[in-house]
């Protein structure tokens, strides 16, 4: 828990200074989370790299690890299913694309607005970011109640970059492998999901 409240320290953090005009130019006028997130890939990299247990742990999965991220889709639908019963303005298919981001806010807001609305994207927008928020911040209490591959779960397209290294913290290095996996093809099936629940549906 404690390292969920650090999370979300330095990201309030982040927004005061960002907000605040205080950073200098060169920071303000570049995109300081790339980097951020280049170094992170990084030293999660060296991590797996010398743990052999999670090499040998994505060995012993096989076939098996299709059925995580099947899991998360299922699970968003459903979701989605409950939440749209208690907001007017989005129907089952509209909340069904928003949906279909898992996370991956910048793609799936982007083909939304284009293919929808401006209002659908934004909401597309701040729903997948507060899901990668809640990640960050309950990740470790997700790994203890409701599993280790809880937190990969709940990060969707997020667990191949940004909630990674949390990811490891809160279920163990040798998940890494399997947290990868799952956001690579989370990821690879943003575009393809949205685009047919918006055109053909």
């Amino acid at each position: 828990m404690k390292n969920s409240l650090k999370i979300l320290l330095a990201f309030s953090l982040g927004i005061l200074l960002g907000y605040s005009g205080w950073l200098p130019l060169i920071i303000d006028g570049s995109n300081p989370g790339k980097y951020a997130l280049y170094v992170l890939m990084f030293l999660v990299g060296i991590s797996i790299g010398a743990d052999q247990r999670s090499l040998s742990l994505l060995r012993e999965q096989g076939i098996r690890l299709f059925l995580l991220p099947l899991a998360t889709i299922a699970g968003t639908f459903a979701g989605v299913l409950v939440v749209v019963q208690f907001v007017d303005s989005v129907g089952i298919r509209e909340g069904m694309a928003v949906g279909a981001g898992f996370g991956y806010y910048s793609l799936s807001s982007i083909l939304i607005t284009q293919m929808h609305s401006e209002t659908l994207g934004v909401i597309a927008l701040l729903s997948n970011i507060i899901r990668e928020i809640i990640t960050l911040v309950m990740a470790p209490v997700m790994a203890i109640y409701f599993g280790k591959l809880a937190p990969i779960s709940a990060a969707g397209a997020t667990s191949m970059d940004t909630s990674l290294p949390i990811i490891t913290t809160a279920s163990g290095k040798e998940f890494a492998i399997i947290a990868l996996f799952h956001g690579i093809l989370l990821t690879m099936l943003v575009p393809i999901l949205v685009t047919l629940i918006l055109t053909v549906f």
